[in-house]
C-alpha cells in the first residue's frame, strides 16, 4: 500500500476500517448534505448520529437506509416526556434499526425504567441517560434550581440511570474520569463536545475535550461533529479522531 500521498488523494479503501468508537454526528438541516457527507466518508465510519434537527428535516427514512447500508445509527432524541411517550419513541427509534437512543435522565426514574423496558424488544438498542447536557455551565443549572455544579449534577444523575437499568450514559469529555468508577467498565460513556484541539471551536458545547482525552478518561464513544463535518477535508479529519482513539 503507498502511504506516501497526502490523504484527501488516497482512496478511502486505503484506510483502516471503521473505528466503531467514532460516531459522526450529522448535524445538517437537509437530508442531501448528510447523505454526501457518509458518502465522502466511505468505509472510513461506520456510526453516524441523527439528531433533531435532521430527523426533523429529512424523516425516519434516512436512518433506515443507513442502517440498511450496514452503518449503526444512534438516534439522538433526547426523550423527556410521559413514560407512555417515551415507550412508544423507544420501540419506533429500534424499529428503525437504530443501535443508541438518548432519554433525559432529569425526567426521572419513571422514563427511565420505561425507555429500559420498551427496549428489551430490540437487542441492540442501547438505551443512554443523558445527564447534562454539554452547552449547559453550573449558572444554567443554577438558573433551573440545581445548586450542585456540572461534574455533581452528572454524578448524580448517572446512578440513577443505572439504578434504572441504562446501558451508559451521555456527558462531556470532562466527565468521563468521574463516571468510570461508578458506572464500572461495560456501561457505556459516550462523550459529544469533541474537537481536535483543545482550543478549537466547540460550537456550543461548554465543556469541550479532544478525542484522546476523552478515551483517555474512560470514554466507550466518542461523538464528532463539526471538526469533521465541516472540515476542508472530513476523511483527514476523522483520521486525526480515529489516531486519537489509540
Amino acid at each position: 500500500m503507498n502511504t506516501d500521498r497526502p490523504l484527501s488523494d488516497r482512496p478511502l479503501s486505503d484506510l483502516p476500517r471503521a473505528d466503531p468508537r467514532v460516531i459522526v454526528a450529522l448535524d445538517f438541516d437537509d437530508r442531501r448534505a448528510a447523505e454526501a457527507l457518509v458518502e465522502r466518508l466511505g468505509d472510513a465510519c461506520g456510526f453516524y448520529k441523527i439528531g433533531l434537527e435532521l430527523l426533523t428535516a429529512a424523516g425516519p427514512g434516512l436512518a433506515r437506509d443507513l442502517v440498511g447500508r450496514g452503518h449503526e445509527v444512534f438516534l439522538d432524541l433526547k426523550l423527556f416526556e410521559i413514560p407512555n411517550s417515551v415507550a412508544g419513541a423507544i420501540r419506533a427509534a429500534g424499529a428503525l434499526g437504530a443501535s443508541m437512543v438518548t432519554v433525559h435522565a432529569m425526567g426521572g426514574t419513571g422514563i427511565l425504567s420505561a425507555a429500559v423496558e420498551a427496549a428489551r424488544e430490540f437487542p441492540r438498542l442501547r438505551v443512554l441517560a443523558l445527564t447534562v447536557v454539554t452547552s449547559m455551565t453550573g449558572s444554567d443549572l443554577a438558573d433551573i434550581g440545581v445548586a450542585a455544579d456540572p461534574e455533581e449534577q452528572v454524578l448524580r444523575l448517572a446512578r440513577l440511570a443505572v439504578g434504572a437499568g441504562c446501558d451508559g450514559v451521555i456527558a462531556s469529555p470532562r466527565e468521563a474520569g468521574a463516571l468510570r468508577g461508578p458506572l464500572g467498565p461495560d456501561r457505556l460513556i459516550v462523550t459529544p463536545g469533541v474537537v481536535l484541539e483543545p482550543e478549537g471551536a466547540a460550537g456550543g458545547h461548554a465543556r469541550p475535550g479532544t478525542p484522546g482525552a476523552a478515551f483517555a478518561a474512560g470514554a466507550s464513544h466518542v461523538v464528532v461533529g463539526r471538526s469533521v463535518a465541516r472540515a476542508a477535508d472530513p476523511v483527514a479529519a476523522l483520521r486525526r479522531v480515529r489516531a486519537a482513539a489509540g
